[in-house]
């Protein structure tokens, strides 16, 4: 199993670069960063992963894309992924060369984990309707998948619509860089088996893990690869995660100042050099 560090990257925490030389440096695999545009004052969406207020780091998130590249730029060998894009409020042509141009930059190390999101007036402020953001990310993936494959790419679809065009960089990863699509309601688990290379799983436990597994099994696509979002730092969970077949899991690194994130990571460190 594979192990990496989920966290939001702030402009009031360390900085990509420091924190993708650091994970380099202890060995993680990988990176893996949220992804808010904003969020807006007045809002009616209840904060889903917890009581109380939601946390300031939700709208203090640096661009995924810009961070990343970042931390691209001063490491080898680390996965670089989103978890995840909100590609149901975004550009779909522009996001797909800023997925084409950060894989191109990384050397082929990006991995794109994306999402419906859950905040609504979010994704209004976007012009994006709530109802539709299912149907429009898929159509989206569906989309970009052929700017990053064809030569002339065009689409025509309820949400998406573009006339035949001309769009570099590629990816250089063939097709294209996997797709991990997060999210645990049955929606979510039939856009991996349609559209996804892997399942983002956000708070999903071992037990879910393992039913998902038999899911993708009986629709055809044992491949698919599975990641965890933001485990909390506990040796037997992590051991409960990896004997559910768990590919990849990320521990949830706290946004914090430099020094301070550095000491976690070397207690995170000594975690996953347990379970290598």
């Amino acid at each position: 199993m594979q192990i990496g560090i989920a966290t939001f990257i702030t402009d009031e925490g360390v900085s990509p670069v420091d924190l993708g030389r650091a994970l380099e440096d202890r060995a993680f695999d990988s990176l893996f960063i949220t992804e808010h545009s904003h969020i807006p004052v007045s809002r009616e969406t209840p904060y889903v992963f917890g009581e109380g207020d939601m946390p300031r780091v939700f709208y203090r998130t640096l661009d995924p894309f810009v961070a990343l590249t970042a931390a691209a730029a001063v490491t080898t060998r680390l996965v670089l992924a989103t978890g995840v894009a909100l590609v149901a409020q975004r550009d779909v042509i522009q996001t797909a060369k800023q997925v084409a141009s950060l894989d191109l930059v990384s050397g082929g190390r990006f991995l794109f984990g994306v999402g419906a999101g859950w905040n609504l007036e979010e994704m209004r402020s976007h012009g994006t309707d709530p109802r539709t953001r299912g149907a429009r990310l898929e159509e989206s993936l569906a989309a970009m998948k052929r700017i990053w494959t064809e030569e002339q790419a065009e689409f025509h679809g309820q949400h998406v619509e573009f006339a035949p065009m001309f769009a570099w960089p590629k990816p250089v990863q063939t097709p294209h860089p996997p797709i991990y699509v997060g999210g645990g309601s049955a929606a979510a688990l039939n856009r991996v088996v349609d559209h996804g290379a892997g399942w983002l799983a956000l708070g999903a436990s071992p037990e879910a893990i393992v039913r998902a597994r038999r899911l993708f099994a009986s629709r055809g696509r044992s491949d698919v690869k599975v990641a965890l979002f933001g485990c909390p730092p506990e040796d037997e969970l992590i051991a409960r995660y990896a004997e559910a077949g768990t590919d990849h899991l990320t521990l949830m690194l706290p946004t914090a100042p430099k020094s301070e994130t550095l000491s976690t990571l070397d207690t995170y460190a000594e975690l996953a050099a347990k379970q290598r």
